[in-house]
């Protein structure tokens, strides 16, 4: 089978894997520990990138204690806004008795500043080797269509980034062989797609959808990590679903056009 073929059924998969993971224990689990997370402000969230750009989940002190996590000494706080709630003595009966007179600054820490135990996840870096040197190709693909490849340690759980303005992917050096072929291969698609895109949910699920696609035709099963990514992002079950089938023809074309790098040449030239 050519590998630039649409592989319909790597969709259908990819949808069917989630729908099975969002019904099970360990997603749930997931949940109740996300539940423990706030939704900060639009304001907060511009505090928070200005004091530690690379923070991916932050909580206080003591909610990180809760957790079985701990803040690391020395580490530097980031302080974000909170409202200061009172009862409100002249409510009546049926009214909320709370009101909002005025915001303190609190703190809070980054995961990347704690310690202790693992939280609950459900995407699990891949381990393996790249004994096909696919991740030597995809830096090729990248190549062709202007973007240079570094490797990086990056900070937090960052496994790569794509920079538009530099032209430049980045991926994690310390990761495993196999964790680096399909990170490249979600950056590719980054690269391809989404330059101006706003909408972040869309874009990392078509991203790790793609990923998921082309590394599944390269015979490298990214199952562990790709559905509880797309998952997360998307929203739960259903909403990545129904994601994956609006995104479907964007994802397979997408995936097609790397994919045509590891075809022989002389397989590539007919499919032109």
């Amino acid at each position: 089978m050519s590998a630039t073929n649409n592989h319909p059924e790597l969709i259908t998969q990819l949808a069917d894997g989630i729908a099975s993971l969002t019904t099970s224990d360990e997603w749930q689990r997931y949940l109740d520990c996300q539940s423990r997370f706030h939704s900060y402000s639009f304001g907060n969230v511009l505090l928070i990138a200005a004091q530690r750009h690379e923070a991916s989940r932050v909580a206080g002190f003591n909610a990180w204690r809760k957790l079985g996590r701990f803040v690391r000494k020395g580490e530097k706080a980031i302080w974000i806004l909170a409202p200061m709630v009172y009862k409100n003595a002249d409510a009546e009966d049926g009214d909320d008795d709370r009101v909002i007179r005025g915001f303190k600054y609190v703190p809070v820490f980054d995961i990347s500043q704690t310690d202790g135990e693992e939280l609950p996840s459900v995407c699990t870096k891949l381990s393996g080797d790249d004994e096909a040197g696919c991740y030597a190709q995809l830096v090729s693909v990248a190549q062709s269509i202007g973007f240079h490849v570094e490797d990086a340690e990056l900070s937090g759980s960052t496994n790569g980034d794509c920079t538009f303005d530099l032209h430049r992917i980045r991926v994690e050096v310390t990761n495993s062989p196999a964790q680096r072929v399909k990170t490249l291969a979600h950056e590719i698609a980054h690269a391809m797609l989404h330059e101006g895109q706003r909408d972040r949910q869309l874009a990392e699920l078509e991203a790790e959808s793609t990923a998921y696609v082309v590394c599944q035709s390269l015979g490298l099963d990214t199952s562990d990590y790709s559905l509880g990514y797309v998952a997360t992002w998307a929203g739960g079950g259903e909403q990545a679903i129904a994601g994956i089938k609006a995104s479907g023809d964007r994802i397979q074309k997408t995936a097609a056009g790397i994919l045509r790098a590891f075809e022989p040449a002389g397989v590539e030239e007919e499919a032109a």
